[in-house]
């Protein structure tokens, strides 16, 4: 059974930094790509930033690019999200997700495996 568990969501003041995780089990995680999405209320489920399996290569939604990292530990079978001077627009519930391949990474319908998300809310 495939299990992805994320923490470090919390509250933050706008311009500060949190660090989210997701810890994986039941997979064979260096076979997976690896996605972090967000929720915000009465929005979509929205791509936020995707790891490649070796881990080298990354792609960020524009609205986090330059303030998100994405990395991974393919011992630990961990995934993180490095959040930089956050905005209040970025308060979401964060999920991470799991898939075999590269391919749609920014589509959420081609996850297979999610986490229960984490939330995360920035104050102004």
């Amino acid at each position: 059974q495939v299990q992805l568990v994320e923490s470090g969501g919390g509250l933050v003041q706008a311009g500060g930094s949190r660090r989210l995780s997701c810890v994986a089990s039941g997979l064979a995680f260096p076979n997976f790509v690896m996605g972090w999405f967000r929720q915000a209320p009465g929005k979509e489920r929205e791509f936020v930033a995707a790891n490649s399996k070796s881990g080298e290569v990354t792609e960020y939604a524009r609205s986090v690019q330059g303030r998100f990292i994405i990395s991974r530990d393919n011992a630990k079978y961990t995934v993180d999200l490095q959040m930089n001077s956050l905005k209040p627009e970025d308060t979401a519930v964060y999920y991470c997700a799991a898939k075999p391949t590269w391919g749609a990474k920014g589509d959420a319908r081609t996850y297979p495996h999610w986490g229960q998300g984490t939330q995360v809310t920035v104050s102004s």
